[in-house]
């Protein structure tokens, strides 16, 4: 089972909060997988990852670049990770039926837009009854803060 870690965006969108977490990752020695809600949300984040300033190096690639071998991050909307990555990280909703296949899954989520904010108790809820270890994170002024 995999450690699925809910983030409960308040003050920015994913594309501000995303890029903190993705340099953690690739700090830890890990590859990360991030699956979005659309092609032009792809290309919209593989944009914001070359521009990012904190970190300012993200290396990663798209179906478009292709080499996803070579990818520390692969970004696309299908439910895979040809990187051969361990953390998957969940955008725009999206979900995957392979949350078990990855040691972490981070789920981030728009707590200020109801759809998403009941989207995400939805997919808290089948994360449970699958039996994987589930942690709350809400965004504050100072950053992070486990929850409950």
């Amino acid at each position: 089972m995999a450690e699925i870690g809910f983030y409960h965006l308040l003050h920015t969108g994913p594309d501000a909060a995303l890029p903190r977490l993705l340099g953690r990752t690739l700090a830890a020695g890990e590859r990360a997988a991030v699956m979005c809600g659309s092609a032009e949300r792809v290309a919209a984040l593989d944009a914001a990852l070359w521009l990012c300033q904190d970190p300012d190096w993200l290396p990663h690639g798209t179906a478009a670049a292709g080499d996803a071998d070579l990818q520390p991050i692969w970004i696309a909307t299908d439910d895979a990770a040809p990187n051969g990555a361990r953390f998957l990280f969940l955008l725009d909703n999206a979900t995957s039926a392979r949350q078990a296949a990855f040691a972490r899954v981070f789920d981030l989520f728009d707590g200020n837009d109801a759809a998403s904010l009941a989207a995400a108790r939805d997919r808290w809820r089948a994360a449970r009854a699958a039996g994987h270890a589930l942690t709350y994170w809400q965004q504050s002024a100072r950053g992070w803060e486990r929850k409950g």
